[in-house]
């Protein structure tokens, strides 16, 4: 019932796509792992349409019947739910990289069957597997996983079977429940479509689509870590190719540092974007105007927490950072002298800061700095300050 025409049109023999892989990076923050998955192979297929079940009754949804549909078949090389949703992640970076999809779940743009099988340590074979179905989230497939491994290992643990079977996932319970046994081959019955000819895809044509791909996601984060960034800052910056290319932006003066500009995207920028539900091709901040603001602080002229000020302000007014530093009157003394005086008051009024330094507690010296930041009202250069101070009391 959810293809009026009765059958569906599928590539088979000759899918776009044969075998080949996708690089997962997964694993904690400070112990990031990558692995390769493999496919199988990626073919098209017309979408069929959505079936909505109730107590009583069905419901057909043809809005999306007959679209192109393109389905990943993998290989079994999953070892654990985060690896499955860091494959997902990476599918999804790769698909809206290029313009393939914006892969919305909510929307039907991205969906996911999995497959699931126990096997004892050693063995090589697979277990009997069980497929999960109605999963509308990443989340939901790291769920139903967990829930999956729990039920088929205490059903192991016991001495029984694992049923093959199609299961659903109740995200109000948070089980997988049996909807079908299946059969170990399906017969599909595939026959040529007498208005489809075939399509010869041209060698020059070919070439000059490679020619002109754009960097992947991959090759990017690759270039930035060897850039100097880390794992983890390289990939939050290739996870969309617009974060990407702001961060590009931003640094191609040559004016402010990767690590810099990495480090006001991640926790500043995108802060902001994602608590304000904006992307950041949405951004009141354009790239040029921020950088515009870290050349300021990276020059001295104004520090960290005046940055985050004008920030703040550039945010809501669209001003140019350095107008805003002017009005403000914020710009950093650098002046020796005056600094100099700074300095003295503040190892002046802090005896006991100046002992525990002495002693060997080079961490006090931050009280110094600040007693300092007070005395200024904060247009000391912090950086310089400390230099001084650890000449004075030396």
């Amino acid at each position: 019932p959810d293809l009026p025409k009765g059958y569906q049109i599928t590539q088979n023999e000759e899918p776009i796509n044969g075998a080949g892989y996708i690089e997962i990076t997964f694993g904690p923050k400070e112990n990031l792992q990558k692995k390769r998955i493999g496919i199988h192979h990626a073919h098209l297929e017309e979408d069929a349409a959505k079936s909505s079940h109730f107590a009583d009754h069905s419901l057909v949804d043809y809005n999306r019947a007959g679209c192109p549909l393109l389905e990943i078949v993998s290989m079994p090389d999953l070892r654990s739910p985060d690896e499955a949703y860091a494959y997902l992640t990476e599918i999804k970076r790769l698909m809206r990289w290029v313009g393939a999809s914006n892969c919305d779940m909510e929307k039907g743009e991205l969906r996911v069957d999995v497959n699931i099988s126990l096997r004892p340590k050693g063995q090589e074979k697979f277990g009997t597997r069980a497929e999960i179905k109605n999963l509308n989230s990443f989340k939901a497939v790291r769920d139903a996983l967990n829930y999956e491994i729990n039920r088929q290992t205490e059903i192991l643990n016991e001495g029984g079977q694992v049923k093959q079977e199609t299961r659903l996932w109740d995200k109000e319970e948070l089980v997988t429940k049996p909807m079908r046994s299946k059969e170990d081959a399906l017969d599909y019955r595939y026959f040529p479509e007498p208005d489809l000819p075939p399509v010869v895809l041209k060698h020059d044509w070919l070439e000059n689509v490679k020619a002109h791909m754009p960097e992947l996601p991959g090759a990017k984060e690759a270039r930035f870590m060897k850039a100097g960034l880390s794992a983890y800052d390289a990939g939050v910056l290739t996870s969309s190719r617009e974060i990407a290319a702001y961060f590009e932006e931003v640094v191609k003066g040559g004016k402010v540092s990767l690590k810099t500009a990495s480090n006001w995207i991640q926790t500043d920028l995108l802060g902001v974007l994602n608590a304000e539900k904006k992307e950041i091709q949405d951004s009141p901040i354009p790239a040029a105007r921020l950088a515009e603001l870290l050349e300021l602080v990276e020059s001295g002229k104004i520090n960290r927490k005046q940055g985050r000020e004008v920030f703040d302000e550039i945010w809501k007014t669209g001003e140019a950072p350095a107008a805003v530093v002017q009005k403000r009157g914020m710009v950093q003394v650098s002046d020796e002298g005056q600094l100099e005086a700074w300095a003295k008051a503040a190892i002046e009024a802090n005896p006991k800061a100046v002992a525990d330094y002495k002693k060997g507690n080079k961490a006090a010296i931050g009280a110094l700095v600040g007693g300092v930041m007070k005395l200024s009202k904060g247009k000391a250069n912090p950086r310089i300050i400390s230099q001084l101070l650890g000449k004075l009391l030396a």
